[in-house]
């Protein structure tokens, strides 16, 4: 599959890469016994997302807080992946508050990575939805598919899975089961 889309691309080589990349999704779907607003306003606090990272990809927000969510905010924050400390940059792209937001990455590990995060009333409580679009760098070289399959998407696998249970964790949400959701990469 080849990249179409520009996103987050910002020079000439960029560009390259983005023409020769390999666009994956992950999908994930969660339900909540909470009102949509409420959940709507806890993702809406960029700080929130240190409290449903892995303690381990030591996520810290750099930009001064509070980040007045809105589309142009531009999130800067440093992470460990791998081991490997690096500087992410984030811009939203999207604001519809309160049914869904999007944010691009502008700057970090991705040659892509676009997650628009989605709220839906349903059954009494909120339905999260998340839908992203990334690229891993180098996507056209013999072997990065590999690198994706068995580095990546289990990397991200695992980021998700936390957030659920600090998600419940959170929210004192210990009658539901946190195996309820889905969670697919395509």
């Amino acid at each position: 599959m080849r990249c179409v889309e520009g996103l987050g691309a910002h020079n000439f080589f960029q560009m390259a890469e983005l023409k020769n990349c390999s666009m994956r999704t992950l999908e994930a779907k969660e339900w909540l016994p909470l009102p949509l607003k409420a959940v709507h306003a806890f993702f809406s606090e960029a700080q929130n997302l240190e409290k449903i990272t892995p303690p381990e990809i030591g996520f810290t927000i750099l930009s001064p807080l509070p980040i007045v969510m809105q589309v142009g905010a531009l999130i800067e924050y440093h992470v460990r992946l791998h081991g490997l400390p690096m500087r992410w940059s984030s811009k939203i792209t999207g604001w519809n508050p309160p049914y869904d937001f999007t944010d691009e990455q502008v700057r970090g590990p991705y040659a892509v990575w676009r997650h628009t995060h989605a709220f839906r009333e349903e059954n009494g409580g909120t339905l999260l939805f998340d839908f992203v679009k990334y690229a891993v760098p180098f996507s056209w070289l013999p072997g990065m598919a590999l690198v994706e399959r068995f580095l990546v998407r289990p990397e991200l696998k695992r980021i998700f899975e936390y957030r659920k249970v600090a998600l419940h964790q959170h929210f004192s949400l210990k009658d539901v089961d946190v195996r309820h959701g889905s969670l697919v990469f395509s």
